[in-house]
């Protein structure tokens, strides 16, 4: 039995967590569990973060294990979003040895993975503090991963951009391509009542057209910081600008005070490092 508390749109834990356990079992299931751990032992364990992190995951770790132990005895001890230190406990689980040990992996990639999103979104967030500058995620996500990975930036602070193509449209370079003109492709998306019109310029002339053309969000792409500062003033808040392309964390701040709502970073989902997080288990009398 899944965790059912935990809910996000468009993801469905107890899918997920069969595919998942699907995957690591295949055909024969955990072999080694079966022949070494007796079918009656019992375990205690406990999960825990051997590096500062900010904590996402917990609910569908918690969910492997309840899949293959109905009755493991779980306690969470850390909040989603919250940053802990190294050291910290996580969870304190105790149940069949055998199903905890085959839904360890399962459990722990998940974590890991979730909670290294956080944790870099949050130093990417904590890098723009005091700004004014708001930070966005992308859709720059592993297939199928997209609604945890998304959820694992809001735990960082991020705020989610689009979820997918069907929620605002985004005019980049290969759509003007086609439609001939920035300004012309912003113009198709408006007669087609899209409300949401983000279009992606990459130099000062092609802001006017856009505008014109019926944009509500400008994507400033790869303009270096003094571009920026002048694309900032001439648009002069008649809609919302987002600074994206090649942000790192060194360079994040500098962007941020040039002026810009938002600043999007593929790189949170892209390409953040699993959280250290383990689970030592000992055997229960």
């Amino acid at each position: 039995m899944t965790n059912t508390a935990f809910t996000l749109e468009r993801f469905d834990l107890a899918a997920f967590v069969r595919v998942t356990l699907a995957e690591d079992l295949g055909e024969g299931g955990d072999v080694t569990s079966a022949a070494v751990i007796p079918a009656e032992a019992r375990f205690s364990g406990v999960m825990d973060s051997r590096e500062m992190i900010i904590v996402a995951g917990l609910p569908i770790a918690e969910a492997f294990f309840r899949a293959l132990d109905p009755s493991v005895e779980i306690e969470t001890l850390a909040g989603e979003g919250a940053r802990v230190a190294a050291g910290a406990d996580l969870m304190r689980l105790s149940g069949n040895a055998r199903a905890l040990l085959t839904a360890e992996r399962s459990a722990l990639n998940t974590i890991q993975h979730l909670s290294g999103i956080a944790t870099m979104t949050r130093a990417y967030v904590d890098a723009i503090a005091g700004t004014g500058c708001t930070l966005l995620d992308t859709r720059k996500t592993i297939p199928g991963l997209r609604a945890v990975e998304k959820y694992a930036t809001r735990m960082g602070g991020a705020i989610n951009h689009r979820m997918g193509l069907w929620d605002a449209a985004m005019i980049k370079d290969n759509h003007v391509a086609v439609a001939g003109s920035v300004g012309e492709a912003a113009r198709r998306a408006r007669d087609a009542s899209i409300a949401r019109i983000i279009v992606e310029v990459d130099r000062i002339d092609q802001i006017e057209e856009a505008l014109a053309g019926g944009a509500t969000h400008l994507l400033l792409d790869n303009m270096d910081v003094a571009t920026l500062r002048e694309a900032v003033a001439l648009i002069a808040d008649r809609v919302p600008a987002e600074a994206s392309g090649g942000v790192r964390l060194e360079t994040i701040r500098a962007i941020a005070e040039t002026g810009v709502t938002y600043v999007s970073v593929g790189r949170l989902t892209q390409s953040a490092p699993a959280a250290d997080i383990g689970l030592d288990f000992s055997l229960r009398a």
